[in-house]
């Protein structure tokens, strides 16, 4: 939730009015919509465990409820467990798949009509596990991957009136209880040599929202991380 809250408030600070989806986090849904209140902004939120393939239906028949129309569609959910391969077994598969993948394609196709009457965009949050082989979250890369190229296709399925793009972050938003030196090797990894904030990954997605003749795109916000060593190993001392 802690992304899709700096998202939240990043719209909502851009005028937007708001649909919060939450799974189990009901407080912090909670709490995002009273500070959207003291914005001035509208939100709704609502409870929908979007594994299940009736949560689209039931989010979008409450957005139209409430607003009646939809001009973003910002898809951030995600799961992120580490486990050997070897290890993920078909149940813990499918529900990875579920929630990282076919989330994203139910909620296009429910909210379609309205982003459609809108001529608006949808914006899907991978990560660069998609672009690299993550061995300790291999369900997860898998699924990231999976996300852009479906971001691809429905870039072209809903052209010209919908514009479908992704986002995939590297650090910026890492876990409170990883020690300093991981945050550093990280850092380090970037061609900025730093990490980045939530508020990066908010700016990246209001340009998508706004870039009307940007579609089919993902945009790394990763300090460079995905451009990988400068090139090959020093060699000049070799034989």
């Amino acid at each position: 939730m802690r992304l899709g809250r700096a998202i939240t408030l990043g719209l909502a600070g851009a005028g937007y009015d708001v649909v919060v989806a939450y799974g189990s986090s009901g407080d912090a849904a909670a709490e995002v919509a009273t500070a959207l209140d003291a914005l001035g902004r509208r939100c709704e939120t609502v409870q929908a465990d979007l594994r299940r393939p009736e949560a689209a239906d039931t989010l979008a028949s409450a957005t139209r409820a409430r607003f009646g129309r939809l001009d973003l569609l910002v898809n951030s959910a995600a799961s992120f467990h580490a486990r050997p391969l070897l290890e993920v077994d078909a149940t813990e598969w499918d529900e990875v798949m579920a929630l990282n993948v076919r989330a994203v394609h139910l909620l296009v196709r429910a909210c379609a009509n309205m982003l459609r009457a809108a001529r608006g965009a949808v914006v899907n949050l991978t990560d660069l596990s998609a672009f690299q082989a993550w061995t300790v979250y291999p369900h997860h890369a898998v699924s990231k991957a999976a996300l852009v190229h479906l971001t691809r296709v429905q870039a072209r399925a809903l052209a010209p009136e919908v514009r479908v793009n992704a986002i995939a972050p590297g650090a910026v938003l890492p876990p409170a209880e990883w020690p300093r030196e991981r945050l550093e090797a990280l850092a380090s990894r970037a061609v900025l040599k730093r990490t980045g904030s939530a508020d990066d990954v908010v700016q990246a997605v209001l340009y998508l929202a706004s870039a009307s003749f940007v579609t089919g795109h993902v945009l790394p916000v990763d300090g460079g991380r995905l451009l990988g060593p400068p090139g090959p190993p020093d060699t000049s001392g070799a034989e």
